[in-house]
């Protein structure tokens, strides 16, 4: 199945069309998820009043900051087993908008803690550090495969910090069970379902949808953007040795 869409022709084709069709939903559905959770649901004095709205902006970029590491390190996994080009080039595009969604998860939160926890960071908050980490990690690969002279160099190393640090999200996840932290626990994701009342919940998960399609046409643009420049630099060579 990966093998079908890891030819760079198949997935031109495929996002030539796809990638417009998710910026058009993901901009309805994230306009919405807004709409509503800002000026519509009622505020929650348990959570401090009027600043939980913010949560319709962190929440959603929380759960996409984890699972775009995680979906960097899954590419870095398939071009380190089988080679598929189209993998390393979906991690590389993916790491930029994963550290930009982890930075916007990390605003949000300072922002939403400063009313709610009397502080805008704690230095021994597990899940803070955790996810600071994360944010560090993404900027360590993009660093390090910029510090690469060649394509596979970048391409192998790059794929190995992604798996390492794969270990990190699991303890992201956890981290509120496991330490003390001033971070509430889960209220969505839990062996009891969602914990959060409905008003809420509809708009939170159709904001993540939103930001998700948003991702992943990103991450297509990019990809497409990457492969060209490729094909554009094959050719540019081609022609220089007179092949």
């Amino acid at each position: 199945m990966f093998s079908w869409f890891a030819n760079p022709h198949r997935f031109l084709t495929l996002s030539n069309w796809l990638a417009p069709v998710f910026y058009g939903i993901a901009v309805l559905l994230i306009g919405w998820g807004l709409w509503q959770g800002l000026w519509i649901v009622p505020k929650d004095e348990y959570q401090g009043g009027d600043i939980m709205r913010v949560m319709f902006i962190h929440v959603p970029a929380a759960w996409l900051a984890m699972a775009s590491y995680l979906g960097m390190a899954v590419m870095s996994f398939v071009w380190f087993i089988w080679r598929h080009e189209v993998a390393d080039i979906a991690a590389k595009a993916i790491a930029p908008l994963g550290a930009t969604w982890t930075a916007l998860c990390l605003a949000t939160g300072a922002i939403w803690g400063k009313p709610t926890w009397g502080t805008w960071w704690q230095w021994d908050d597990a899940r803070m550090m955790s996810v600071l980490f994360m944010f560090f990690l993404f900027l360590g690969y993009m660093a390090l495969r910029a510090a690469m002279d060649t394509r596979q160099k970048a391409a192998r190393a790059g794929a190995i910090l992604a798996m390492v640090g794969a270990l990190n999200v699991p303890l992201i996840k956890f981290s509120v069970d496991l330490f003390t932290s001033l971070h509430q626990d889960a209220s969505v994701i839990t062996p009891e379902g969602p914990k959060m009342a409905a008003v809420y919940l509809w708009p939170l998960l159709i904001s993540s949808l939103g930001h998700s399609l948003l991702f992943a046409a990103l991450v297509m643009t990019l990809m497409r953007a990457e492969i060209w420049t490729r094909r554009a630099a094959q050719i540019r060579a081609r022609l220089m040795t007179g092949d």
